[in-house]
């Protein structure tokens, strides 16, 4: 990092949902916030469920989303490395971002370091205890075989049946109830704790959660939750010194 450059994080803006209307407006409200990043960024990382559903075919891709990729396309041209995480609801993100508009792609966390500091970066689903059911459905949907079969089915059924099922979750129905559960029950920050045992971070930096937390773990390490940009429109910031997290807003439909 040159003097003056800043890390940016942020995660979990699930466009596509919980209609066209609203998405648009995040997504014009995310590349604002591209727009004012870029100015001082050394590196930009969006970890993970940028999109509510994603599926690559050979030669198709779900409709929309033009504007944002064009922004990061704009961004990556100019030099500034955008790195990209899989989530949950886009692990079917495969070759075609990195082609078209120049990220990095990563599936498993990764470890970074600026400045002397040290970052373990990632989306944060299937880490930690509990949630085998995820976890055992999150190994069916990376099976290749699986993968596959599903890109058999003709674009047409195979995104509208994603998206059906897409818009019944939680984010698309707003029943995001997501609750501080207590250090000792947080999962991602009882998996920092066993990370820590085996070696030093100073920053964990996960999304997946949507719920915004900031935690000291052990003597010297921060785990950070990154929240989400569809309840609480916040992100991460590194200054070469400190990472903070901050709270960019609301776009107007939310106030």
């Amino acid at each position: 990092m040159q003097k003056g450059e800043k890390i940016y994080f942020v995660s979990d803006m699930h466009f596509g949902v919980p209609s066209y209307e609203k998405s648009l407006v995040r997504e014009k409200h995310l590349i604002k916030w591209l727009d004012e990043a870029k100015k001082d960024a050394a590196e930009i990382y969006l970890v993970g469920d940028i999109f509510d559903f994603w599926f690559e075919y050979k030669t198709a891709v779900p409709r929309g989303f033009v504007r944002l990729l064009g922004k990061i396309a704009e961004i990556t041209d100019s030099g500034i490395p955008v790195t990209i995480f899989t989530g949950n609801h886009d692990m079917w993100i495969f070759d075609y971002l990195p082609k078209e508009i120049g990220v990095t792609l990563y599936r498993e966390p990764i470890t970074r370091e600026y400045n002397g500091k040290k970052f373990y970066i990632g989306h944060g689903d299937g880490l930690g205890p509990g949630d085998y059911g995820y976890k055992f459905i999150k190994k069916v949907f990376a099976n290749k075989v699986c993968q596959w079969l599903f890109a058999r089915l003709h674009p047409n059924f195979g995104i509208s049946l994603a998206n059906f099922w897409s818009g019944r979750s939680r984010i698309a129905t707003g029943s995001n109830d997501a609750k501080f559960l207590g250090e000792d029950k947080e999962w991602l920050a009882i998996y920092c704790k066993e990370v820590l045992e085996k070696e030093h971070y100073d920053y964990f930096v996960f999304g997946h959660r949507h719920l915004p937390i900031d935690m000291k773990i052990g003597e010297n390490s921060q785990y950070v939750n990154l929240g989400d940009w569809i309840q609480y429109f916040t992100y991460a910031v590194f200054d070469g010194e400190k990472l903070e997290l901050k709270e960019y807003g609301a776009p107007d439909y939310q106030k």
